[in-house]
């Protein structure tokens, strides 16, 4: 079998890895950028993502460059304490959850599809220009070159180029007015070092959380987003990318000062800042069309809330490899892999655009706008636990459920 995968991101070479241990062998993904680099900031990824990850034997690499998250809490704007809960191991889960720098998940993944697949494997400087489908294969079009497959995987992001093809009126990503503004700063580490904090309201809202190991100096590099809506139109929506000075919205955070935290002293201290727009797309009807399927991004992009962009992107990739193993033609576990995966992704990316778990940040705010003096009051317990519980059924880590899940590790028959 013979299978095309457009772009380079962590999906696509996940599905890479995952489609090598299912034992499939002429594998080639075709990356746009003239050169994969270490860029981007932090990211989470969550026990689902990791169970994968380790199942495809990279336990002890992603361990090297992983923060192994302790603590999850919401605070209101003024530093009180709304919600907090254990994560990872340390509340029953089999595997770790990872706070982790973008890029050097990305070029971990690439060092070991080159070592597992060889060099030629990926090969960059690769734009996918379009697509046509036979009844026996595919040809993924590069420009003036081309490659022929049995099935083409478009893992080429939000302004997929196969997403594109299939759904030309789809338009541009939709924004909700809110805007990111996300970098990472050297500095001591708050509430230990493996706490990742959320603060703010449904509006304005700071997120910060370690992606190192302290130094001889005790500081770590924080990665940290500041979001706030934008009174102006959005600029490249969709690239994450760009860069912008702090000066532009650091004014909007100068009073976020707590005991635990200097949020000011955080972005002021930046070694540089992206802006990136909020933007999603709608579900898709289907994402299989014949020998053509997307994953990731190209599939389902959704807010970046609840730290499930990465994660479900290497659910997919899993999941199709192991429909495939299990059904042999491309076609039919295509179909197999969407059907398993389109309705949960469609459910989270309607459950980001309501806040997700951040929900709590919201409720606390609308129901005491100045602060409290007891949360049990204004939102109990077990309306907290409600709100985060839902949310890991919906996104597939529920530490029972998973824990208990089956693995996705079928092979093809010889």
């Amino acid at each position: 079998m013979r299978v095309i995968i457009a772009g380079g991101g962590i999906g696509g070479l996940a599905t890479a890895l995952s489609l090598h241990a299912a034992g499939v062998e002429d594998i080639t993904v075709a990356e746009a950028a003239a050169e994969i680099r270490q860029l981007g900031v932090g990211i989470n990824l969550l026990p689902h993502a990791v169970r994968e990850l380790t199942e495809l034997g990279l336990g002890d690499r992603l361990a090297e460059i992983g923060v192994p998250t302790r603590e999850l809490a919401y605070f209101t704007p003024h530093g009180q304490l709304i919600w907090s809960e254990p994560r990872g191991l340390d509340v029953g889960y089999r595997w770790p959850q990872y706070s982790v720098h973008r890029g050097r998940l990305q070029l971990m993944l690439l060092d070991a599809v080159r070592e597992r697949l060889g060099d030629g494997a990926v090969r960059t400087g690769h734009q996918l220009t379009g697509f046509t489908t036979q009844a026996d294969g595919v040809t993924a079009r590069f420009g003036t070159a081309q490659l022929t497959g049995d099935l083409l995987i478009g893992a080429d992001g939000i302004r997929s180029t196969v997403r594109a093809q299939l759904y030309p009126a789809e338009g541009a990503p939709l924004w909700n007015g809110l805007v990111l503004w996300r970098g990472t700063t050297r500095a001591r580490p708050f509430r230990g070092d493996r706490s990742m904090v959320m603060v703010g309201n449904s509006e304005q809202k700071f997120v910060a959380y370690p992606i190192s190991a302290p130094d001889s100096r005790g500081e770590v590099e924080i990665n940290w987003i500041a979001e706030r809506p934008l009174d102006r139109a959005a600029e490249n929506r969709g690239d994450w990318n760009r860069r912008v000075p702090v000066g532009k919205f650091l004014p909007y955070f100068e009073d976020w000062n707590f005991d635990w935290l200097d949020v000011a002293a955080t972005i002021r201290n930046a070694d540089a800042a992206y802006e990136y727009p909020m933007v999603d797309r709608d579900p898709l009807p289907h994402w299989t069309h014949g020998r053509v399927t997307v994953l990731g991004d190209a599939a389902h992009p959704m807010y970046p809330i609840g730290s499930n962009g990465a994660s479900q992107a290497i659910l997919d990739a899993r999941v199709l490899s192991d429909a495939l193993a299990r059904l042999g033609g491309p076609a039919e576990a295509c179909r197999a892999y969407e059907a398993e995966r389109r309705p949960p992704t469609s459910a989270i990316t309607l459950a980001n655009r309501k806040m997700g778990p951040e929900l709590v940040l919201k409720l606390a705010h609308e129901r005491a706008p100045e602060g409290f003096e007891d949360i049990e009051q204004i939102l109990p317990l077990a309306e907290r636990e409600e709100i985060a519980t839902r949310y890991k059924r919906v996104a597939g880590f529920d530490p029972v459920l998973l824990n208990d899940r089956r693995s996705y590790d079928a092979t093809l028959a010889s």
